[in-house]
């Protein structure tokens, strides 16, 4: 499946903040890294894949697909970036677990931060696909997710988010 349509989205969003909010003059591909990180920490909490100390189950699978959506508004900006406005490759995944999944993917976005070279941002948007494979969620689920999302962003905006 590809995800032109969802760049483009994406790109319109992107634009938005950076001429509403005055960033003309910033490259914010850091920003959007450590964005990018924090929306991992924070999906990889609602899943609760990690917290072997804790008999709590996941949270609902509708918040982890918004967690998971979230991070992917932040991959398809990073990508954005570096010139990059499409994906057609595979769905991967480097490990059967979770744990090993976040952590696999929490590295690779370490090496695209100081590569910025397509070959990791390609390992990325596939990792993480893997990793929305890996939680049960569809390819349909996750596009029809991000739609959603990215309208609500959009809204935010108008509130002055």
């Amino acid at each position: 499946m590809g995800f032109d349509k969802l760049f483009e989205l994406q790109k319109r969003l992107n634009e938005r903040i950076v001429r509403e909010h005055h960033l003309e003059e910033r490259f914010l591909f850091e920003e959007r890294i450590l964005a990018l990180l924090v929306e991992l920490g924070e999906l990889a909490n609602e899943t609760r894949c990690f917290k072997y100390w804790s008999l709590k189950p996941p949270s609902k699978r509708e918040i982890i697909l918004e967690e998971y959506v979230d991070g992917l508004h932040f991959i398809l900006s990073v990508g954005l970036d570096l010139g990059i406005d499409s994906y057609n490759g595979s769905v991967h995944y480097s490990n059967e677990r979770l744990v090993q999944q976040f952590l696999s993917i929490y590295e690779i976005i370490q090496k695209l931060r100081l590569s910025k070279e397509t070959a990791h941002f390609e390992q990325l948007f596939s990792e993480y696909l893997g990793l929305g494979k890996l939680l049960g969620f569809s390819s349909e689920e996750i596009v029809d997710a991000y739609y959603r999302k990215n309208e609500i962003n959009h809204i935010r905006q108008d509130k002055g988010y």
